[in-house]
């Protein structure tokens, strides 16, 4: 004769761990989405560079976390290459890099830009008070 087991109940201890990791993520991606702009603490300096209105610029962010933001969406640094390879010499590059982003991040995208040539670029910082 065979017995049969009876289960003891249903385990929903991965089941909690799964929603509460959703729930970190829906968290974490809330700010954006309701104030539509990527937070970052800007730099001070005496000799500060305002972002312009041109049209005629793309925009290159770094948050504190080193992520990496092409035109307000997050990209790698291979996807933001390939716009730089694709962009016209005069066209302005806006780079804005939080204040604790590390430095590698920065480097990273001054490398992609000189390596391209392209030498119109502004990097953006917060005038000090």
């Amino acid at each position: 004769m065979l017995k049969i087991q009876h289960s003891e109940g249903l385990n929903i201890v991965p089941f909690i761990d799964i929603i509460l990791v959703l729930l970190a993520m829906v968290l974490s991606i809330s700010t954006f989405i309701a104030h539509r702009e990527i937070k970052i603490e800007l730099p001070k300096s005496d000799s500060s560079m305002q972002s312009s209105n041109d049209s005629n610029k793309i925009q290159i962010l770094i948050n504190a976390q080193d992520i990496f933001y092409l035109e307000g969406k997050e990209a790698t640094l291979e996807e933001i290459q390939k716009r730089i390879n694709t962009l016209n010499k005069q066209m302005i590059v806006e780079l804005k890099s939080d204040k604790n982003a590390t430095f590698n991040s920065f480097v990273q995208i001054i490398d992609i830009l000189r390596t391209n040539h392209h030498e119109n670029f502004q990097i953006i910082t917060e005038k000090n008070q």
